[in-house]
């Protein structure tokens, strides 16, 4: 099947970007490249084309307490205009995916922000599961175009360029709805890349023409190559790597994001590895060399016995060290345990260490 195109691929074939697949369509890799990049979203604002994400809307008498059982996180008593992350589970607890909740102000109606290659598995889970529940489930994911504004500067040039004044009241995991050119325009403030920002969920025709406002304003574009270091360095999942029908949410340290008060789809299976029934959690590992370890890489014990696999590595752009995320045994994760890992035929020693590398600096 070919891929698909997102509604910004000719802006971002006339800015001269790098495409390639990813996901199931053809996204920007990157455009002056992946350090500049990266650097303009930690030191002002950079701009991302994230219109491959999906968006299937729950709505119905029933709404909020199907979105609970299939959602680990708890939505009851949380308010509207307000956003929650968590996963979907399996009933063996493997991670069907992770995404955003968010409550709209409507009665009884609810969006789930999904993750672009699973958009299709995701959205046939949902209805294979809604049976019996008083609502219904509509995959809107081909009507919406998506734009993260990501960086310390992203609020000022957001009320620079839009003029939407109520974003500087907007909280963290927030969001709003206000009409551009007579349509629905959803504003949040949640972020991917452990700085503040914005997301911009709007028609595609808005976006395209929003896009090009940034642009003008001279907002750096951005890829998907910066974005992937940047959520890395921040200690954020990414579905397929840190997460997936293999790798739960309790194995990947995201405990905190499942309310085992109540009953959802998993919950059994999560509660008995938050017991101790669980042989591999995922680490970070920072070595001693500049080499990088890379996704696939063996991790070794003291005795060159493989105890696990990175998922993700990178020399980091920020903090200049080599780093990664690692499922590993689950009796060689605590702080501080010596590992090495093997690349290109050699081994580097190194460490674990916590998960979030960069301190982040999110707006409480």
């Amino acid at each position: 099947m070919p891929e698909k195109k997102t509604c910004l691929y000719d802006s971002h074939v006339a800015l001269g970007a790098k495409m390639s697949p990813f996901a199931g369509f053809i996204m920007p890799i990157q455009y002056s490249g992946i350090v500049p990049e990266h650097v303009a979203v930690r030191s002002n604002v950079g701009i991302f084309d994230v219109s491959h994400m999906g968006e299937i809307f729950v709505s119905g008498p029933d709404a909020e307490k199907f979105v609970n059982y299939i959602f680990t996180n708890e939505i009851r008593g949380f308010a509207a205009g307000k956003v929650l992350y968590g996963m979907m589970c399996y009933p063996d607890g493997g991670t069907v995916d992770d995404l955003l909740v968010y409550r709209e102000f409507e009665k009884d109606h609810f969006l789930l922000v999904v993750n672009a290659a699973n958009i299709d598995k995701d959205f046939a889970w949902i209805q294979e599961n809604i049976k019996g529940f008083d609502c219904k489930a509509v995959n809107e994911s081909a009507c919406w175009g998506q734009i993260a504004l990501q960086g310390p500067g992203a609020e000022k040039k957001l009320v620079e360029v839009l003029g939407f004044g109520e974003a500087e009241t907007l909280g963290f995991y927030e969001f709003f709805n206000v009409l551009y050119k007579g349509e629905r325009l959803i504003l949040s403030r949640t972020g991917y890349t452990g700085e503040d920002g914005f997301e911009i969920y709007a028609s595609n025709e808005a976006i395209v023409e929003i896009w090009d406002a940034f642009i003008k304003a001279g907002v750096t574009p951005c890829g998907l190559g910066c974005r992937d270091t940047l959520r890395f360095e921040a200690g954020l999942p990414l579905y397929g790597d840190e997460l997936s029908p293999e790798i739960s949410p309790v194995m990947a340290g995201l405990g905190m994001f499942c309310k085992f008060d109540k009953d959802f789809i998993g919950k059994e299976a999560l509660l008995s590895q938050k017991g101790g029934n669980i042989e591999r959690k995922l680490v970070g590992i920072e070595i001693e060399d500049k080499a990088i370890p890379r996704a696939g890489y063996p991790v070794l014990d003291g005795d060159g016995k493989e105890v696990g696999v990175v998922t993700t590595g990178y020399h980091s752009i920020s903090l200049d060290r080599s780093i990664c995320f690692a499922l590993v045994d689950k009796e060689v994760s605590a702080l501080d345990t010596p590992l090495s890992i093997g690349i290109r035929k050699k081994v580097f020693p190194g460490k674990v260490v916590k998960k979030r590398f960069y301190q982040t600096n999110y707006k409480k």
